[in-house]
């Protein structure tokens, strides 16, 4: 029988530090989809705020509590992150755990903007990404969740099947951005 050993899905890829920008791994943490239920956003919200203490966010919001973080992830739909969710959720929506299929990038440093806007068709300018936001964007040709905790950090969440793209590409861009920093 096979002996499977569990990696993370950039294991051997990071850390790559180039000028001003850092490219890490986070910890893998529990990541769960919440969607609400037709009609059931509202009581979805308050079941939330009552089990996890936070509310269901709002479109581009990123939201923390401790360990617990709930990030807008599109239409309908958030990232529950750091912990499961309380089992009386299910009762206002569905609830689906992505741990597996995600890359949790972490890309940090004075350089990171400057980095992400040759990668990321979105404004992450301070104006528009301040600390606290999540966008859901494509990263090159990838579709990528991307939060700003705060600072010079931003995190990027792409498909584990593209973790060592989005590392090689990301690379890149460090490489050029540190190159242009040079002349």
């Amino acid at each position: 029988m096979a002996d499977l050993i569990a990696r993370s899905p950039a294991q051997g890829l990071v850390p790559v530090e180039i000028g001003g920008a850092k490219l890490t791994e986070a910890p893998m943490v529990p990541i769960w989809a919440v969607a609400p239920y037709a009609g059931k956003a509202a009581a979805l919200s308050a079941a939330l705020e009552k089990a996890h203490g936070l509310p269901f966010p709002e479109p581009g919001a990123l939201l923390s509590k401790g360990s617990t973080r709930l990030a807008w992830a599109g239409m309908e739909m958030a990232f529950l992150m750091g912990t499961a969710p309380d089992e009386k959720l299910a009762d206002h929506a569905a609830l689906t755990e992505q741990s597996d299929g995600w890359t949790h990038l972490v890309l940090e440093g004075p350089a990171a903007r400057d980095v992400l806007a040759r990668w990321v068709p979105v404004d992450l300018s301070p104006s528009a990404c301040p600390p606290g936001a999540a966008r859901r964007t494509l990263v090159g040709h990838m579709g990528a969740l991307i939060l700003h905790p705060g600072g010079d950090r931003f995190e990027i969440l792409v498909f584990r099947s593209m973790a060592g793209t989005a590392v090689h590409e990301m690379t890149r861009a460090m490489r050029a951005v540190a190159a242009r920093a040079a002349l």
